[in-house]
């Protein structure tokens, strides 16, 4: 075992703790997996499909795009979303990566 408990978190684990959190709701995954190769997606479609009020679809939606599960573009009045492929490619390498290192 390390001793260095106190030891920083790497720059990229930071990155990647926000992604981990904003996929630790079953809401955001089930958004997430709304979404078919390629497609963008706005909050009202998603509320659409969803239980959730638009209000809250929109706040889940906020917080994927923050934590870099989801890219953006404001095109007129609507946002329109997609997921993140390199974002979420660059995590789970790093999980992957750190996995082999120390097998």
């Amino acid at each position: 075992m390390k001793n260095d408990y106190s030891r920083a978190i790497p720059s990229q684990w930071q990155a990647m703790s926000k992604i981990f959190v904003a996929l630790g709701d079953e809401h955001r995954q089930r958004i997430l997996l709304l979404f078919e190769p390629g497609e963008r997606l706005n909050v009202g479609q998603v509320a659409e499909v969803s239980t959730l009020a638009r209000s809250t679809v929109s706040h889940h939606l906020k917080i994927l795009h923050e934590s870099g599960v989801l890219a953006s573009e404001k095109i007129g009045k609507e946002v329109w979303f997609w997921i993140s492929r390199d974002s979420l490619e660059i995590t789970f390498t790093n999980v992957l990566d750190y996995l082999k290192e120390n097998s």
